[in-house]
């Protein structure tokens, strides 16, 4: 499940994302427009910046901005940098992979490959979605969906 600090960073994203070109965003402002607390936000601004998603400028004009076109950053990363793997339990990550205490045979466990197909699933459309979809289209993981299918039906 999506945390409320990946969520708060998801609305910051699109927040930026909406901004015109070469304009900034104070953490304060960010925060208002989408009713974050501001203190929980600058932790996950700087985390954010950390991965090199954004940038910041201190002084006038400052403030933060995407430091990649909204076109190029995948929500499926944001989610990683922001909440870790996106896969429901640990046995069943790609990148934080920990076997179960409790499990002999990882790979004859059904919970293990019912969860990678969930992960599998979640990961195909946040990987694929980029933060230019997620703010212009309301549905938009239903177009990637339909992209998706074309290409595999050709």
């Amino acid at each position: 499940m999506l945390t409320k600090k990946g969520k708060y960073g998801l609305k910051a994203l699109v927040d930026l994302a909406r901004l015109a070109p070469g304009q900034t965003a104070f953490v304060s402002e960010i925060a208002l427009r989408n009713n974050i607390p501001k203190k929980f936000l600058d932790t996950i601004l700087l985390e954010l910046r950390n991965a090199g998603m954004l940038r910041s400028k201190k002084g006038p004009g400052g403030g933060y901005s995407l430091s990649h076109p909204a076109s190029e950053i995948r929500i499926g990363h944001a989610i990683r940098v922001l909440d870790g793997p996106l896969a429901p339990i640990r046995c069943a990550s790609r990148t934080a992979y920990e076997a179960c205490e409790d499990c002999a045979d990882p790979e004859a466990c059904q919970v293990r490959r019912a969860m990678t197909d969930v992960r599998d699933a979640i990961a195909a459309i946040l990987d694929t979605m980029t933060l230019e979809q997620f703010v212009a289209v309301p549905g938009a993981s239903a177009m990637i969906e339909e992209e998706e299918l074309e290409k595999r039906v050709g």
